[in-house]
């Protein structure tokens, strides 16, 4: 069976763009696409066959000619129709704005909810026009970030692209180990010795992958800075963005971590979630 790769369509201009991306990864993968779009009122359904799906099958083919298409038109709550047809698929593609149901989705907590509990990587189309550039890879050392550096790298191969993986760190992100007074004040911190420490910590997260994929160009960044603002920042020069669900020192309540979060309603690119292993 081959792969999938599914896109939320409504008629946006949003979701449209979403088609065009949605066909490059399938064409990428050798996978097939299936367009999907969910509805909750019987009036919908009609218009939606002959006019919005067929707009994106068209823009499907011209961005992707020969490329093999499905449809799924599903009565229900957008979510739920996404995160069943998630189960089936290796990437779920959506734009950043759209109409009726998939309209809200960077708005409320759907787009959080489907890449917190989605079944495969959510890829949210947003930031510039055709982007170009390097893959980014959101490196925080964390073991769900695994995933995340798997997919960035298989994307840098399939795009033929290069890929910066960066690491932000500074000294108030994470409890730093001193022996002195318990004054918060008088804390002295070795920042050579932990500016080394997140150095092998970007080192070891993307070893494995840089073995598996060495005809991938990578640039190794180690920044000091606000994580959220210098990942923002680099998102200008990237063609796409990668971070996992969960990062580093995340809170276990929280359903996405908020630089996931802050990538997907800011970035100027678009931004790829990846879950890890449950």
């Amino acid at each position: 069976m081959r792969d999938t790769v599914i896109v939320g369509v409504d008629g946006s201009s949003s979701s449209l763009a979403a088609v065009d991306v949605a066909a490059r990864e399938a064409q990428l993968r050798d996978a097939q696409l299936r367009i999907v779009h969910a509805f909750s009122r019987l009036v919908d359904l009609d218009p939606m066959i002959h006019g919005v799906l067929a707009r994106a099958e068209r823009r499907a083919h011209e961005r992707a000619p020969g490329l093999e298409m499905a449809r799924t038109v599903a009565s229900g709550e957008t979510l739920t129709v996404l995160q069943s047809e998630s189960r089936h698929a290796v990437l779920a593609v959506l734009g950043s704005r759209g109409r009726s149901g998939f309209g809200d989705l960077l708005l409320g907590s759907t787009v959080v909810q489907l890449a917190a509990h989605g079944h495969c990587p959510l890829m949210v189309v947003r930031g510039r026009t055709d982007p170009q550039g390097p893959v980014l890879l959101a490196v925080d050392g964390s073991p769900a970030g695994a995933a995340a550096a798997r997919f960035a790298f298989a994307e840098a191969a399939m795009r033929d692209a290069p890929l910066v993986a960066l690491h932000v760190w500074n000294t108030w992100s994470e409890p730093t180990p001193y022996d002195g007074p318990a004054d918060p004040l008088n804390v002295v911190v070795d920042l050579d010795a932990l500016r080394e420490a997140h150095r092998r910590r970007l080192e070891e997260a993307v070893a494995p992958w840089r073995a598996a994929h060495p005809g991938v160009a990578v640039d190794l960044r180690l920044e000091r800075g606000r994580v959220r603002h210098t990942l923002l920042e680099a998102t200008r020069d990237a063609q796409l963005v990668v971070a996992g669900a969960r990062g580093h020192g995340g809170f276990a309540g929280m359903l996405l971590g908020s630089v996931s979060q802050a990538l997907l309603h800011h970035a100027d690119c678009p931004v790829t979630v990846v879950r890890g292993k449950d």
